[in-house]
């Protein structure tokens, strides 16, 4: 229960500002809690989102029962959403426990060479997930037709693996999600020897381009959804068949416009260019040199938050060959039609048995000289059979 508690809240650090947006399923049960029994520090809700079942809570960085901690690096605002349920109606019970979730923005400190060690105005902190797990990122292995997760992680060389990459969203606010790298590795450890970098520079599917593969981002049809097609590999001169992909995931505000550092492009061996599943290609212009950090940009808004995570997968079985039965039962059964084919074909003419006619004449010769010597003796025996009658019986004489 305190797994979906994290996740029904999410949060946006802003440079002054803090919005913090709570699901009326705040345990995942489906029992709505009331909006006035959630608070963010003692502030109650600016605003309940009734087709979303959103409470909705904004608040200067300083207010609202924050807590300010400094490090060498960043300054971290710290605020806690409370939810202290309250009796129904005029008993004297309750349901369910009271709970707290902390949420913290974190923003770099900005120095300068005046006396103010501290600038007025922060950075978010990117690389980190402003409210943990408030998002859930996926990356799992699906069927042909993407409508399900594949049952069977067994594939044969030169098949195409599915993947899709996903960010579930615990509030309203759209998210769009990208693979920012991958690796394939033969254990699950991406610091382990050999190692496949197939996704780098942010985003760009080097795999075709390094192996004249057909791997590729589709056209994306859904923002929290991202559809990769893999062909199939096995590592050289390695005997287990036995493949680790990690993924490192990223989502944004689907209204933040694509750059550098998110995107999501594939290389058309057709074309022998770089395409954006988004529909924007420049963005890919750098996938052959380096994607850095963005240019002509200061101080990043709300937009510029990001989420971020890995995910693996594994293991993933890669067999050598592909054996149809099937074909290999029809084969079979016509190798043995021809075979008794072939035989009958020997019994018609012994030539076809690979027997010369040479040694099929003398044969003949040997039994007929056979047959003459068996009658010759038969003859020579009866000759000179002895006289069987008596010399008692009587002679008639006419």
């Amino acid at each position: 229960m305190l797994t979906e508690l994290v996740r029904s809240v999410g949060a946006r650090c802003g440079e002054s500002r803090v919005r913090v947006e709570a699901k009326l399923d705040l345990f995942g049960t489906g029992q709505l809690v009331k909006a006035e029994d959630v608070s963010l520090g003692g502030c109650v809700s600016t605003e309940l989102d009734l087709s979303a079942q959103v409470l909705l809570f904004e608040s200067e960085l300083h207010a609202c029962g924050s807590v300010l901690t400094m490090t060498e690096d960043y300054l971290v605002y710290a605020f806690t959403l409370i939810y202290t349920p309250t009796p129904e109606g005029v008993s004297s019970i309750v349901r369910t426990n009271d709970a707290t979730v902390c949420i913290e923005c974190h923003y770099l400190r900005r120095l300068n060479a005046s006396s103010n060690a501290l600038r007025p105005t922060w950075l978010p902190y990117g690389a980190t997930k402003v409210a943990e797990d408030s998002l859930t990122f996926t990356l799992a292995l699906m069927n042909d037709d993407w409508k399900y997760e594949r049952s069977s992680n067994v594939y044969f060389l030169g098949d195409i693996i599915h993947l899709v990459a996903s960010v579930q969203q615990y509030h309203h606010v759209p998210m769009r999600v990208f693979v920012d790298s991958c690796v394939a590795t033969l254990v699950p450890d991406t610091n382990s020897t050999p190692i496949y970098d197939f996704i780098q520079n942010h985003g760009c599917v080097t795999d075709a381009l390094q192996t004249g593969s057909v791997s590729q981002f589709l056209v994306r049809s859904q923002l929290d959804r991202l559809h990769l097609q893999l062909e199939a590999f096995r590592f050289q001169q390695q005997t287990s068949p036995n493949i680790y992909i990690t993924c490192s995931l990223k989502a944004s505000v689907a209204t933040a416009p694509l750059d550098m550092e998110h995107k999501a492009c594939s290389f058309a061996l057709g074309s022998n260019r770089w395409v954006g599943a988004d529909g924007d290609d420049e963005v890919c212009g750098c996938c052959q040199t380096s994607c850095g950090q963005r240019k002509g940009r200061s101080l990043p808004s709300d937009t510029d938050v990001v989420w971020e995570e890995d995910a693996m997968l594994g293991p993933i079985f890669i067999q050598d060959t592909y054996v149809n039965w099937d074909q290999e039962v029809h084969a079979g059964e016509q190798e043995v039609q021809a075979e008794a084919q072939h035989s009958h074909m020997l019994a018609e003419d012994p030539s076809e048995a690979g027997v010369s006619a040479e040694a099929v004449v003398v044969g003949l010769v040997m039994v007929l000289g056979l047959l003459c010597v068996g009658i010759l003796v038969t003859v020579l025996y009866m000759r000179n059979k002895p006289n069987t009658y008596s010399s008692d019986l009587p002679t008639t004489f006419n």
